[in-house]
C-alpha cells in the first residue's frame, strides 16, 4: 500500500476515533452529572450517605422517573405532552378517592385514562394537529376533572398501595431498585427489541417506516397509550407515598419530565432518546432539589436554581455535540 492510500485511511481512523470519543462523552454526561451532585451532597452532608439519608433524598424519585419515561415516549415520536402533570394529578385524585372507596370503579377509570391518551395520539396523527396545542388543552380538562373529583386536598390512598410503595429492601432503598429496574426494562424494550426500533424509527424517519409497511397511526396510538400507562403508575406511586392527594399535586411534573428527558440526552426531534439517561436525568433533578435544601436556599428560589443547573448541563451537552460535529 502506497502513502497516498494510507493517509486517507489514517485520517478516517482519527475522525472515527474522535466521533466515538464524543459519543461516549455525550452518553456518559447524565451519569457524570448525577455523580457530581451525589459527591457534592455527601461532602456537604455526610449523613446523607446512609440508607436512611438516601431514602429521604430519593423519596419522590420513582414518580418523577415514571413521569420522565412517559414524557420520553411522547418525545420519541416528535411530540410534546404539556398535560402530563395535570394528568398525574387526576390519577392521584382517582387513587385517593375512587380506588380507595370503590376499587373496581377506580380501576375502570384508570383504564379509561389510558384509553383517552391513546385516542389523543390518534387524533393528533389523523388531524395532523400540533401536540403542544392539544395536550395544553387537555391539561385544563384533566385539571377540571381533578377539581370536580377532589375539590379540596384530602382523600386517602388504599392501604395496599401505601404498603407497596414503602417496601423496605436490604442494602439499597426501594426507590433506587425501582429506578434501576425501570431504566433496564425500558432500555431493553425501546433500544434492543425489534418493536422498539420501529417505534423510534417513527420519530427518526417516519417515511421509511411507512414504506416498510408499518402503520404510523398504530405507532402513535401505542406510544401515547404507553405514556398514559406510565403516567398512571406515576400517579399511583405518588399518592402511595403522600397518602393523600389534591388537584395540583403533580403540576410541576410536566416541566420536570421534559427537563429529565433533555438532561438524559434526549432530543426534541428525530426519535433520539435514552431511557437510561432519562431516569438518570430524573434522579439528577431530585438530587438537585436536595442539594439546594442543604445549601439553605429558599424554596422560592429553588426553581430558579434548578433552572440554572439545567442550563449548565445543557451547555455541556452543546459543547459535546459541537465536538461530535466538528470535522477532523
Amino acid at each position: 500500500m502506497n502513502a497516498s492510500t494510507s493517509l486517507p485511511l489514517k485520517g478516517a481512523a482519527v475522525k472515527s476515533s474522535g466521533l466515538n470519543y464524543a459519543r461516549l462523552l455525550r452518553s456518559a454526561l447524565p451519569g457524570v452529572s448525577l455523580a457530581v451532585l451525589l459527591i457534592t451532597i455527601f461532602i456537604m452532608q455526610p449523613r446523607a450517605m446512609s440508607y436512611m439519608g438516601m431514602n429521604l433524598m430519593l423519596n419522590l424519585a420513582v414518580p418523577i422517573a415514571l413521569a420522565t419515561v412517559a414524557q420520553m415516549l411522547i418525545i420519541t415520536v416528535n411530540d410534546l405532552d404539556l398535560s402530563l402533570g395535570s394528568f398525574i394529578s387526576f390519577v392521584a385524585c382517582v387513587a385517593a378517592t375512587l380506588l380507595d372507596q370503590h376499587p373496581v370503579l377506580g380501576c375502570l377509570v384508570l383504564l379509561g385514562c389510558i384509553a383517552v391518551y391513546a385516542l389523543l395520539g390518534a387524533l393528533i396523527h389523523i388531524r395532523n394537529l400540533p401536540s403542544i396545542v392539544v395536550t395544553l388543552g387537555m391539561s385544563f380538562v384533566w385539571m377540571g376533572a381533578a377539581v370536580l373529583l377532589l375539590p379540596a386536598p384530602g382523600g386517602s390512598a388504599p392501604e395496599w398501595l401505601q404498603s407497596l410503595v414503602r417496601i423496605k429492601t436490604p442494602l439499597l432503598p426501594f426507590a433506587i431498585i425501582v429506578c434501576v429496574v425501570l431504566a433496564i426494562a425500558v432500555h431493553v424494550f425501546l433500544m434492543r427489541s425489534t418493536l422498539g426500533v420501529v417505534l423510534r424509527g417513527a420519530g427518526g424517519n417516519p417515511l421509511a417506516i411507512a414504506k416498510a409497511g408499518w402503520s404510523l397511526l398504530r405507532i402513535k396510538i401505542t406510544m401515547y397509550a404507553l405514556a398514559g400507562t406510565f403516567g398512571v403508575f406515576a400517579g399511583l406511586f405518588l399518592v402511595g407515598l403522600t397518602t393523600s392527594a389534591d388537584a395540583s399535586i403533580a403540576l410541576r411534573y410536566t416541566l420536570l419530565s421534559i427537563a429529565g428527558v433533555i438532561l438524559g440526552g434526549g432530543e426534541f426531534v428525530g426519535g433520539r432518546v435514552s431511557p437510561t439517561g432519562a431516569v438518570l436525568g430524573a434522579l439528577t433533578l431530585v438530587l438537585a432539589g436536595s442539594l439546594l435544601s442543604f445549601m439553605r436556599i429558599s424554596p422560592d428560589w429553588q426553581i430558579g436554581a434548578q433552572g440554572a443547573i439545567l442550563i449548565f448541563v445543557l451547555a455541556l451537552r452543546m459543547s459535546v455535540n459541537r465536538l461530535e460535529a466538528r470535522p477532523l
